[in-house]
């Protein structure tokens, strides 16, 4: 793909980036090459800039309503990308899924009360369920072949005692897109325990071909009543830094238990900005995402090659969506302590460390794809040099 506009390079140093500027705080050293925090080295699309560029240049900056326009395009975009025909008094607005997980635990839950995940997972789940002084359930994935699948015959075991099930999907970081048959089959258990189910599908956009995103509340398996689905533009446009996402619920009495869980958070919508964005990427973005699923593709199958040919003792649990790959090191037989260490001090890479996923994230790292291909070529030579002759042993 000569000449993509995702081949720029940024320079995102000093620009107040959690991902570039933040490396000595959370890694203690100065110069290690970023592929961890979960945002895009690319621009957001130009259609997203200029809506931005307009509404700034009001110039009155006081609390505001999202736009009409907002929920419209949400509403088409799901219809349209996802097969899900929503109803605009079903979405609140908020600041970001992991404050939609926690406005949900708020409302579905009581102290003490168990919450299901299935670890390796993203580490946020975990914090937000004991830092509300709820009880963590954990029904571990599979791996099996190089593939992750549920623990079925364990999740019905678990849910017993549980009042809430959170599902990522697609799944961060081991990247499954399950299936409509999986999602099925996980309602069931769910409904089967009268268990509701937050569902975080912030990355149902980043699919690859033929893979395709289920919304959990239509795949079947449970009553869309009992899912509160939690989306967000932001993995797919570039729009963390704004802050906005969405609560889709069809239940009104779940829909005003979470709207007053988010009032006593001190969260009332999601600013002035966040919304206006959003709406222009579902509304004129289509093309700029078709673009960059094309990119992060050729990406991956950079990662793909080289770490077969290059890398020895690395394998790759081939991402099915999202843009991050999870690498397995377990081949070199080093622990995490070790392999963290000569990630960051022989490789000089600033990457995810697979055990803050919890459960079954020992041995493995958390690796960002979505940059200019010279910076992932780079990543790779210093992981290839690093893993050369006594590089894995050190």
């Amino acid at each position: 793909m000569n000449g993509s506009q995702f081949d720029r390079v940024l320079e995102r140093r000093g620009t107040g980036s959690l991902k570039w500027d933040a490396i000595p705080q959370f890694f203690g050293v100065d110069d290690a090459l970023p592929l961890w925090v979960a945002d895009m080295d690319f621009a957001a699309p130009e259609c997203v800039t200029s809506a931005l560029a307009s509404r700034v240049s009001d110039g009155v900056f006081g609390y505001s309503l999202p736009p009409d326009g907002y929920f419209d395009s949400l509403r088409l975009w799901m219809l349209e990308g996802h097969g899900w025909d929503i109803r605009r008094d079903w979405i609140l607005s908020c600041t970001g899924v992991v404050t939609a997980v926690s406005a949900a635990i708020l409302a579905l839950t009581r102290p003490g009360d168990g919450v299901l995940i299935q670890p390796p997972v993203y580490h946020p789940f975990r914090d937000s369920i004991l830092g509300l002084g709820r009880r963590l359930v954990e029904n571990p994935l599979l791996l099996e072949g190089g593939r992750y699948s549920m623990d079925l015959p364990g999740l019905e075991a678990n849910l017993r005692e549980c009042s809430l099930a959170i599902l990522c999907s697609p799944h961060n970081p081991v990247g499954r897109v399950w299936t409509r048959e999986e999602l099925q089959a996980y309602g069931s258990l769910c409904a089967d325990a009268d268990v509701p189910v937050v569902s975080d599908e912030i990355h149902a956009d980043i699919v690859y071909r033929p893979g395709r995103h289920t919304p959990l509340a239509t795949a079947g398996g449970c009553p869309a009543e009992s899912v509160v689905t939690c989306f967000s533009a932001s993995k797919s446009f570039n729009l963390a830094g704004l802050q906005t996402a969405q609560i889709i619920c069809p239940s009104g009495k779940t829909r005003s238990a979470l709207a007053l869980s988010l009032g006593s958070m001190g969260v009332f919508g999601a600013g002035a900005l966040g919304p206006v964005a959003s709406e222009a990427a579902w509304k004129s973005g289509h093309p700029w995402l078709e673009e960059l699923m094309e990119y992060l593709s050729v990406n991956l199958g950079t990662i793909r090659r080289r770490i077969a040919c290059e890398i020895p003792g690395v394998s790759l649990i081939e991402p099915e969506g999202t843009y991050l790959a999870w690498l397995d090191f377990r081949g070199l037989g080093m622990d995490d302590d070790d392999l963290e260490s000569m990630i960051l001090s022989r490789a000089g890479l600033a990457l995810d460390r697979g055990r803050s996923f919890g459960t079954g994230g020992g041995g493995f790292m958390r690796l960002n794809y979505a940059c200019p291909a010279s910076i992932l070529g780079e990543a790779l030579d210093r992981l290839a040099t690093a893993l050369g002759p006594g590089g894995g042993n050190a």
